[in-house]
């Protein structure tokens, strides 16, 4: 049944111009509003609703001031620019990623895909010129430039997104983009892939009320750490170290507990950075107690995650599939950022920050505008007679491509077009969501 019902819908799916989508979603949500002069005046621009709408778009599918020009009748290259410079800095495109997923969630169907509770993180690498402060070539992707980093949710929406350096290691950035995610979903744990697993990101998540669950490779390469010496269990004791130097050290951590709580206050607080921390943490100074602590706490809970990864085929089935998710719409947002060969061409890292943020509102808004239009194509589904449960929809993705239309010349007319209002509900029992084990 599901696969039939995805291939109906596909099939009705109807079709839609990048341009056109933006417009619409611009008018439902009003996340265009969020843009304006740092000085909070009004932006004196003849049709800012206009102008923000054609500046995200060319930001989000990574098109040249002077590409966009050639290709959009009324605007210039000088003008993009400016509206960019002056008018769109990286917390207001925060604030406009926020209204739409915000809006996401008023949506019926999203409940098919999950229930906002978690997130994925994970980075795809982003080309750069040569000749900036940041870009430098990346071992793991085989590439020069660096990194767009996307917190994505079990709903398939981005929730936070942001450029890193090639150099970086990754799970620095996993608590950071938790901690700044504005919108109304608050999910409590997270998924990484191999990147994730490090011994003081365990412990910040630990701190910070987060469920860190990397997807584990190797799992039987890790060490599994006894809570104590004398520590013997009768079935999995051939996985812990038979000679006792594996042993969590408690006392080290009681010695330093109220350091540990003082910095996890602090970085929630936002007097202090996670990924500052996490990179002086990463140095494996041994010397630095205050690391030691921070190892000796991040042991204990990977340990317990790990015992709890290869016990429950169910949980690794709940990783992998969020996991999946975030490399999806690492595809998607290529698939978006089809111009300029996929190169930044930005020197200056703000702006190369705005350029990985604007092409995550480009995408949140096409999932947004999409689950409409899956929404409506069930609707005509279901009065011609056809049984549609939740099950049938978990299996149909919004980073659906087939009915968009990118290429060719953008015709303006569409961004004076008023759209009828949404309608977000829909008659569909969903099933509630499986527990989840509870840490031990």
């Amino acid at each position: 049944m599901a696969e039939a019902l995805e291939t109906e819908v596909k099939a009705r799916m109807p079709e839609r111009s990048l341009l056109g989508i933006l417009s619409r979603t611009a008018y439902w949500v009003e996340w265009w509003r969020r843009f304006g002069p740092a000085s909070g005046s009004d932006p004196k621009l003849k049709d800012p609703f206009g102008r923000y709408v054609l500046t995200t778009f060319v930001g989000g599918i990574n098109m040249t001031f002077a590409e966009a020009a050639r290709h959009i009748s009324g605007v210039s290259a000088h003008e993009l620019g400016a509206i960019t410079n002056r008018h769109l800095s990286v917390e207001k495109i925060n604030e406009a990623i926020t209204d739409v997923v915000n809006a996401f969630m008023r949506l019926d169907l999203v409940k098919a895909w999950g229930d906002g509770t978690s997130v994925a993180a994970d980075g795809t690498q982003m080309d750069t010129f040569i000749d900036n402060l940041l870009a430098e070539s990346s071992i793991r992707y085989g590439g020069f430039g660096g990194i767009a980093y996307h917190h994505i949710s079990d709903q398939y929406i981005a929730l936070f997104s942001r450029f890193v350096p090639c150099g970086v290691w990754e799970a620095v950035y996993i608590i950071d983009g938790l901690l700044k995610n504005a919108s109304e979903m608050k999910p409590d744990t997270i998924h990484a892939d191999t990147q994730g697993q490090s011994f003081p990101v365990f412990c910040l998540a630990h701190l910070m009320g987060f469920e860190l669950m990397p997807r584990i490779r190797n799992w039987k390469d890790r060490t599994f750490y006894r809570p104590s010496a004398s520590a013997r269990y009768r079935h999995i004791d051939v996985l812990f170290d038979q000679g006792g130097r594996n042993v969590i050290d408690w006392r080290l951590i009681e010695t330093h507990w109220r350091d540990l709580m003082r910095v996890s206050i602090a970085i929630r607080e936002g007097t202090l950075a996670s990924p500052l921390l996490l990179r002086r943490l990463g140095s494996n100074s041994h010397r630095n107690q205050i690391y030691r602590a921070f190892r000796e706490v991040g042991r204990a809970v990977a340990t317990v995650q790990l015992l709890r990864f290869i016990s429950d085929p169910s949980l690794r089935r709940r990783v992998t599939a969020a996991t999946n998710k975030v490399e999806s719409f690492n595809n998607f947002t290529d698939w978006l950022a089809f111009c300029n060969g996929g190169v930044i061409a930005e020197n200056d890292p703000v702006e190369q920050e705005k350029a990985v943020k604007l092409t995550s509102l480009l995408a949140n808004c096409v999932i947004f505008h999409t689950t409409l239009d899956l929404m409506n194509v069930v609707r005509e589904l279901q009065a011609e007679g056809w049984q549609i449960t939740g099950e049938d929809l978990a299996a149909i993705s919004p980073y659906l491509t087939d009915h968009i239309m990118r290429f060719g010349t953008y015709a303006t007319t569409e961004l004076t077009v008023r759209p009828d209002a949404f309608d977000p509900h829909l008659d569909v029992e969903f099933e509630a969501e499986e527990e989840q084990p509870a840490a031990a």
